[in-house]
């Protein structure tokens, strides 16, 4: 099993090092795969037809533009991507149904919780590079996260 701080040690400055903006929600605090990005304000309806696919290796990173008034992502959403496979999530944004994306299998980082859910407008673009957090998450390369931060690599890692 990987650790952040393990990672950076061995490979250093390959790695790119997200800032500490985000909480953990998600049943589990340590999670890695090959980064699938979506960005979307304020907006889920992607983010919903990307945990309907086979996420088993991945890890959805979205952006919402750092958005504090409206939740990406609740417990249904959650247990959506938990059951196909998705590995976890890291959203620019908030989540809501906080105890119970507790209680679910997969990761989850966000930079907070709010009661409010998105307006429906099938908006969003998919498979882009996102930038935020200090970081530029790619398509195709690979995130790691524990209880200590994110990572991001061009390559998978040996672990």
């Amino acid at each position: 099993m990987f650790k952040t701080t393990d990672l950076y040690d061995e490979y250093l400055e390959d790695l790119q090092v997200a800032e500490p903006l985000f909480r953990d929600f998600g049943g589990r605090q340590r999670f890695c795969g090959q980064i699938v990005t979506l960005k979307a304000f304020e907006d889920n309806s992607f983010l919903k037809s990307a945990f309907e696919t086979d996420g088993r290796g991945k890890v959805l990173v979205v952006d919402s533009a750092g958005s504090l008034r409206c939740a990406m992502m609740g417990d249904v959403m959650a247990a959506l991507g938990a059951f196909n496979g998705w590995e976890g999530v890291v959203i620019n944004g908030c989540i809501r149904d906080s105890a119970d994306v507790a209680k679910v299998d997969i990761g989850v980082k966000a930079l907070a919780t709010i009661p409010r859910k998105t307006i429906k407008r099938n908006q969003g673009v998919r498979d882009i590079p996102l930038s935020f957090a200090g970081v530029v998450f790619n398509p195709g390369e690979y995130l790691y996260a524990d209880e200590d931060g994110i990572v991001l690599s061009k390559a998978k890692a040996s672990m």
